[in-house]
């Protein structure tokens, strides 16, 4: 089937059987999206015609008014005949080049129990440049990906640090923790992703769950060692202290930059904690990334006091769906 968009123009096919959004990324057209799961509501389009389904349902980011309208969910979505949809466009991201490449495990640290750092060397050949915040999918058999987050800035592109959480019955994250080794060849795809550092003057605050915390990594050390002298402040949700992996690591990041600010949270929702600490967050560009219900109440609950809609920018965590 062809799917076109709007306003741009451009078309790519979609095969019957995969995710409207899974096709347009195959073929390196970089749409909006998010979780991929179908929870966050990033990749809704206005279907201007054509059908599509849910061979799953309805999924939970979409609800039967805005299906009702004309709106669906492009990364659950399946073409039944061709399509025009309507999505916005993205410039500042997608004049970064989308590529396949080779890349060979350097390094393994275990991070926490259930998080495994890995360390990605490309080949010295191949030129790969990304924006902080982005992330890249390891492809897997049967055409198949799961996405990680680049914990490394851009200017330290020696190797992509990914850190990857342990997921029940996980395809990729099983074979990570149970048979890969320092060497094993993997393809990755990207850059992906529209949750990117944007330069400013505002105050920024980063609000982490979990491996949510890998893409501020990031952003943190894109701000910290470029020179730029906005005052950032990190607050990192997690179950257990042992979940926050790199707590050492930031307090003493902390000690050494009067700008940096960070908060390691288990024993409340990360968000109330932002709320608790921070009286007004009018000002402030905000950037969240986390699970789906973490995201949803930074969405909602922080705008009460003060934060601009237009600058809290986000990245969901979902499961990868089978």
């Amino acid at each position: 089937m062809k799917v076109r968009l709007l306003p741009s123009q451009r078309q790519f096919e979609a095969e019957a059987h995969e995710p409207v959004l899974t096709a347009a990324l195959r073929q390196h057209l970089n749409l909006p999206h998010s979780c991929k799961g179908g929870s966050c509501g990033s990749c809704r389009v206005r279907l201007l015609s054509g059908r599509i389904s849910y061979p799953h349902g309805r999924p939970a980011g979409i609800d039967a008014a805005e299906e009702a309208a004309g709106y669906a969910l492009i990364c659950q979505a399946r073409a039944l005949e061709d399509l025009v949809i309507e999505t916005r466009e993205i410039r500042h991201v997608t004049d970064v080049e989308i590529r396949e490449l080779p890349a060979r495990v350097a390094r393994m640290e275990r991070l926490a129990t259930d998080v495994m750092g890995l360390w990605l060397r490309l080949p010295a050949i191949e030129p790969f440049t990304w924006q902080a915040g982005q992330y890249v999918d390891v492809m897997l058999p049967g055409e198949r990906r799961r996405s990680f987050s680049l914990a490394n800035p851009p200017h330290d592109a020696s190797m992509l640090e990914l850190h990857v959480r342990r997921a029940p019955g996980g395809a990729f994250s099983g074979q990570v923790f149970n048979g890969m080794k320092e060497g094993s060849l993997l393809r990755i795809e990207g850059p992906l992703g529209q949750f990117v550092y944007r330069d400013g003057d505002r105050p920024l605050l980063a609000i982490g769950g979990g491996t949510g915390y890998a893409p501020l990594k990031a952003i943190l050390r894109q701000v910290l060692e470029t020179g730029s002298r906005r005052d950032i402040s990190l607050y990192w949700g997690a179950r257990t202290t042992e979940d926050l992996y790199e707590d050492a690591w930031l307090r003493a990041l902390a000690a050494r930059h009067s700008q940096f600010r960070y908060l390691g949270v288990t024993s409340e929702l990360v968000h109330e904690a932002v709320l608790r600490e921070v009286p007004s967050l009018a000002g402030f560009d905000i950037y969240a990334a986390g699970p789906p219900a973490m995201i949803d109440a930074v969405r909602h609950e922080l705008p009460r006091q003060g934060a601009d809609p237009a600058r809290i920018f986000f990245d969901s965590f979902d499961w990868a769906p089978a």
